[in-house]
């Protein structure tokens, strides 16, 4: 099991994929990325992880690959927050992979997003009716080899999105065929519908299930149902992690319009269980960045 002696490394994920601005304050612009980056590094993340919206007018709530609209959020942040880590999106349906591969080549971010198999994703309404159409979330061995690949030529160490317990064990098995470099880094999603669930009585048999030091967090989805496992996480060593693309929610139930109070809460909920937080050195060791 992790040491939870260990200093966390904190991200906060400033953005989701389909969130429209209209309706939530979720930054679009790399303007608005970067001030929200700043609050987020000001409360205690040193990483951010990073979807791009459509810059278009009118055309935020659309996800895009256009490789200037990365680089030109990562140039922003970068300029903002000179000690925070990128950590780039690589989540794409399908086998057209030539979009998240050009934002990989012209942000050169420090972490990427590896997507370590397949979903149903799948969500029901209360009366039984789906909430979008069935869909599989597609990422066969091909797909995670090609993107391990890709990272590996541009020195970007692969995060292991997870959001199944299978993903979890496929992991260890693409650590030992030599597709993925030592220490590997893994991302528990839960709170999916069709996933995991959002539950800290989950976390000490998943991470037994994983390789031997492997760096691990939480990705929590939901409510005020998340916020047990944050602190289950940090009390197992994992590192954490928080931002609007995960939730709107404290603890309290108070809905935020920022991801500064997200992180001010994450560190709090570490702090009273005793867990140091990183600092941006100490979050580029834990990466292998020295």
């Amino acid at each position: 099991m992790s040491d939870p002696t260990q200093p966390a490394v904190v991200t906060c994920a400033l953005t989701g994929v389909l969130t429209d601005p209209a309706r939530h304050h979720v930054p679009v612009t790399p303007e608005e990325m970067a001030d929200e980056a700043e609050r987020a590094f000001n409360a205690g993340a040193t990483v951010v992880h990073l979807h791009f919206r459509d810059q278009r007018e009118g055309k935020g709530h659309l996800p895009t690959w256009n490789p200037t609209v990365a680089k030109d959020i990562a140039d922003a942040i970068r300029a903002r927050c000179p000690q925070m880590l990128l950590n780039f999106s690589t989540g794409v349906f399908g086998d057209e992979l030539s979009g998240p591969l050009a934002c990989l080549e012209s942000g050169k971010p420090e972490i990427a997003a590896l997507n370590a198999g397949s979903l149903n994703y799948l969500k029901l309404r209360s009366n039984g009716s789906w909430a979008w159409p069935p869909m599989l979330f597609d990422n066969p061995v091909a797909k995670v080899q090609a993107f391990a690949d890709a990272m590996a030529k541009h020195n970007i160490v692969p995060e292991c999105e997870c959001f199944d317990t299978g993903i979890v064990r496929s992991v260890a098995m693409f650590r030992k065929a030599g597709m993925l470099p030592d220490p590997v880094h893994i991302s528990l999603v839960m709170g999916v519908a069709s996933g995991m669930p959002a539950k800290a009585a989950w976390l000490p048999l998943l991470v037994d299930e994983m390789p031997e030091g492997a760096h691990w967090q939480t990705i929590a989805i939901g409510r005020q149902e998340i916020w047990p496992v944050h602190r289950a996480t940090a009390e197992l060593g994992g590192h954490l992690r928080t931002g609007l693309e995960d939730t709107f929610y404290l603890p309290d139930g108070t809905k935020v319009t920022s991801n500064g109070p997200l992180v001010e809460a994450l560190v709090q909920t570490a702090t009273d269980v005793g867990r140091p937080i990183a600092t941006p050195a100490q979050a580029r060791a834990v990466f292998g960045l020295d």
